[in-house]
């Protein structure tokens, strides 16, 4: 076992959120930790980093295991690019690939002993640099870096100058470059589009050491896990499979429970009726029996009543009235930030009833489309237009219409100042504000609790045509579903961005995916969309054909890394020579020695002396032939080199 937590403990005041939990992580598991937002889950994360002292139990670590963490959100520092940053996690090999180049140097002056002994250490260097992979140190980590969605230009950007979820994107390609033994990762999908997604999951999926992943994604969840830890006030139950098989198991398991406690509590209230009949009689006899009845039921250990529901939000969305059948028609839409241009000729529309997730890669215009439609951003070009009685509800998933300054009472009383002082409470609640937590300061809430304000004022709104970004972000699983609920039972019209796969499968009617600057519809959900993609990609949206003649890249505009992993492959062939080289000698040597031996009168009356004698250059010449064969090959590749 790499990883073990035993009986953890940890109470924050008089709210207990781990309560004796246990479980363990073997070599190469892949586990997830689950749980409503609040259960606990970033704080076992930070006990078992020995960030966080526990208030009882142990966590054990294997011997010499190493343990690598990503949080939710990551503030890396310093005047380093991204790919210099990532680059740094490969330091050791290059410190070793300087010190194979200042030997080699040396050894063009040295001779004699002073000569051995630098080769020894070379050999010694080379070894332990092909060992780990040296010579593709930076190919691997260019493509950790393109897997998580960085363009060959944003390679050279400045650490200092990217958003927060650049630079978690950064500190997880490090993380996995790493490759430590254990892998906690903190919800790593969160700023990752599809393609980055997708990318993650076979990477962890070929990982070689454990992953302990907390999540809410589920379709990623069902992907990468083969066991399920769930956190539930404060007690810890794994579940072996993946997030589907968890569900069905969780379903099965809290019966089993409900029915037990109900089961040992039809008996308690048997045993006390029937321990009250016997007393009724006022028999000596009938109250030694009730007597011992009643000892019997002191031993009976009462069973916790299991909840059948845990508290979640409740969320209904009507519209105030029914719009028109065309709802959004966009025209020959274009956007550009300077000398970026994002899209243009950019034309859909959305009907009455449809709901239509817009998807695509980070960076290429979604949220722009989505703001230019509800006219807080102008298009560079073309037009927006909404039907008629429509009327928009918009959730920002940056909750920059909510007021950092006002308490979550004060936002909805303000927003809507015809709700009575009782129905705003109510409303709250539904959405787990209760008591003082409602007269808490937006500014100081998660950002889970950001999301459960907002899509409190969207049920408010009554809008008819909802437009979200990325709604389910920060929310907890139970949440997504309640949402995913509200939505498919929602009568109006839908058009949000989000990366979530399994809430898209389970909501959208339509897919519009913004890919090489271009809309390519799908009608249905994700797992057609996959069906499709390559085919009516290739149609609607084929990549951008570059100039002619620009896959002959000149020698000039080779890139730094590709010159110097050629330069790496021509030092290795070049060792390669030089070993090759050295051990002909070496064996030319004792050959020539072994035949003036043979002539040895001594020897050559000795008939086992020189039976083996000719053993061993019968065995040196068939070596030396391979030898000659395998100097004569390196030495065509370096001079074709």
């Amino acid at each position: 076992m790499l990883l073990t937590c035993q009986n953890i403990q940890k109470s924050f005041g008089e709210k207990t959120i781990l309560d004796r939990v246990s479980f363990h992580i073997e070599e190469r598991e892949k586990a997830a930790l689950i749980g409503s937002n609040g259960a606990g889950k970033t704080t076992l994360l930070r006990i078992i980093r020995k960030e966080l002292e526990p208030d009882g139990g142990h966590v054990v670590l294997a011997k010499g295991a190493s343990l690598g963490y990503l949080a939710q959100h990551q503030d890396v520092q310093g005047g380093r690019t991204i790919y210099q940053e990532l680059l740094k996690e490969k330091q050791y090999l290059l410190d070793i690939e300087e010190k194979m180049r200042r030997t080699e140097a040396d050894m063009k002056q040295a001779k004699g002993a002073a000569l051995e002994k630098l080769m020894d250490t070379y050999a010694d260097l080379t070894q332990r640099f092909e060992q780990n992979n040296g010579y593709a140190c930076q190919s691997e980590v260019t493509g950790v870096l393109k897997g998580l969605g960085f363009s060959q230009e944003d390679l050279h950007k400045q650490i200092s100058d990217l958003s927060g979820g650049q630079k978690t994107r950064v500190a997880l390609g490090c993380l996995l470059l790493g490759k430590p033994d254990i892998l906690l990762l903190d919800e790593p999908t969160n700023h990752l589009d599809m393609d980055s997604i997708v990318w993650l999951e076979t990477y962890l999926l070929n990982y070689p050491g454990a992953v302990l992943i907390v999540s809410h994604d589920r379709y990623f969840l069902d992907r990468i896990v083969t066991r399920v830890i769930e956190l539930e006030q404060g007690k810890a139950m794994a579940f072996s499979g993946n997030y589907t098989a968890f569900s069905q198991k969780k379903a099965q398991v809290r019966e089993a429970q409900y029915r037990a406690y109900q089961s040992q509590q039809q008996e308690i209230r048997h045993q006390e009726e029937v321990i009250a009949k016997l007393r009724s009689f006022n028999r000596e006899k009938s109250i030694r029996r009730a007597e011992s009845r009643e000892k019997k039921l002191d031993k009976i250990t009462p069973l916790e009543k299991p909840v059948l529901e845990e508290q979640t939000m409740h969320m209904r969305l009507e519209p105030r009235m029914e719009s028109g059948k065309d709802v959004l028609s966009v025209q020959d839409l274009a956007k550009s930030f300077g000398t970026d241009k994002l899209f243009e000729g950019l034309s859909f529309e959305v009907k009455r009833g449809e709901r239509v997730a817009l998807i695509g890669g980070n960076g290429t215009g979604k949220t722009t489309i989505l703001k230019m439609i509800n006219g807080l951003l102008a298009p560079d070009q073309g037009v927006c237009s909404l039907g008629s009685r429509v009327q928009v509800g918009y959730y920002d998933q940056e909750h920059q219409v909510l007021h950092m300054d006002k308490t979550i009472f004060e936002e909805l009383s303000d927003t809507y100042p015809t709700l009575t002082n009782t129905e705003i409470r109510n409303v709250l609640a539904a959405f787990l504000f209760t008591g003082d937590d409602v007269f808490k300061d937006i500014s100081s809430l998660s950002g889970g609790e950001r999301g459960r304000v907002s899509l409190a004022k969207l049920m408010l709104s009554e809008a008819n045509f909802l437009i979200l970004d990325e709604p389910t972000n920060h929310l907890d699983i139970a949440s997504r579903e309640i949402l995913e609920e509200a939505l498919n039972s929602y009568t109006g019209t839908l058009l949000y961005v989000s990366h979530d796969r399994y809430f898209i499968d389970q909501t959208a009617t339509r897919i519009l995916d913004l890919t090489n600057k271009a809309l390519v519809n799908y009608i249905g959900g994700y797992s057609h969309y996959l069906e499709k993609r390559d085919e009516l990609t290739a149609i609607y949206a084929p990549a951008q054909e570059t100039d002619k003649g620009a896959g002959e890249v000149s020698q000039e505009k080779i890139s730094w890394q590709q010159k110097k992993e050629e330069q790496a492959r021509k030092r290795k062939q070049e060792n390669d020579l030089k070993k090759t080289e050295k051990r002909i000698g070496g064996l030319e040597e004792r050959d020539a020695e072994i035949d003036q031996l043979l002539s040895q009168p001594k020897i050559a009356t000795d008939p086992q002396q020189c039976a083996e004698l000719s053993q061993e250059q019968g065995e040196i010449r068939r070596e030396l032939d391979e030898l000659y064969e395998k100097w004569e090959s390196l030495a065509e590749a370096l001079e074709t080199a």
